[in-house]
């Protein structure tokens, strides 16, 4: 009942708490990146590596929201528009990295993968949870919120694909969940983006309608 009353409210875009929420899923978002990034050199795992650059993409993206949090909508947008960029960009990396990892034939380590795996989904679990209550905001929110549900989901496809590689002794299943990592990035960058670029021309059409004075 409560969410039909709330179907069309957007919630506060520049109140303290949505600062505080960005504050801490950016933390959490720079620490595990750190973590993540060495773990996956180390392990030889294109999916955990492709979390990481997750990780500090989304740190950015948090960043970025902190900046323009509470401005006009067009900056707003214009903001969501460079994440969205970003998110897709970060789609393409990841293929190349698993096409690398395909081509050398990396066979990861499963112990590593599954217990930094464990870790991330614990962290993004968080972040998650934080930014539930901003996911029907305008693109700027809804970015930061896709962002975090796609590292959820990618987590788990990392704790999967340890469990592939483990039990196969191969590496495919890692390349598989990178790939579908990837594939999650290019869709939540179309999302974002259209949402933008339709913000920005609801800003222009308003402002072709105000009469000269």
């Amino acid at each position: 009942m409560s969410a039909n009353c709330c179907q069309h409210c957007e919630p506060d875009d520049g109140g303290p708490a949505y600062r505080r929420v960005l504050w801490a899923v950016l933390a959490i978002n720079a620490v595990m990146f750190a973590v993540e990034i060495g773990a996956g050199v180390m392990a030889g795992s294109a999916s955990l590596q492709a979390d990481a650059l997750d990780f500090l993409g989304d740190a950015a993206n948090y960043g970025i929201s902190l900046f323009v949090v509470g401005m006009a909508l067009r900056y707003r947008a214009s903001a969501a528009l460079a994440k969205g960029a970003t998110m897709g960009v970060f789609g393409l990396w990841v293929l190349g990295i698993t096409a690398w990892h395909v081509w050398h034939g990396t066979l990861p380590q499963a112990v590593t993968m599954g217990a930094v795996g464990l870790t991330a989904l614990i962290a993004n679990g968080a972040s998650f949870a934080l930014l539930w209550a901003y996911r029907t905001g305008d693109a700027n929110m809804r970015s930061a919120w896709i962002c975090t549900r796609n590292d959820v989901i990618g987590n788990l496809a990392v704790l999967l694909a340890a469990a592939g590689v483990f039990g196969t002794g191969a590496g495919w299943p890692d390349a598989v969940v990178a790939a579908i990592m990837a594939g999650l990035a290019l869709q939540g960058s179309w999302i974002v983006l259209r949402q933008a670029a339709g913000e920005l021309r609801s800003v222009r059409a308003a402002r072709s309608t105000v009469p000269a004075e």
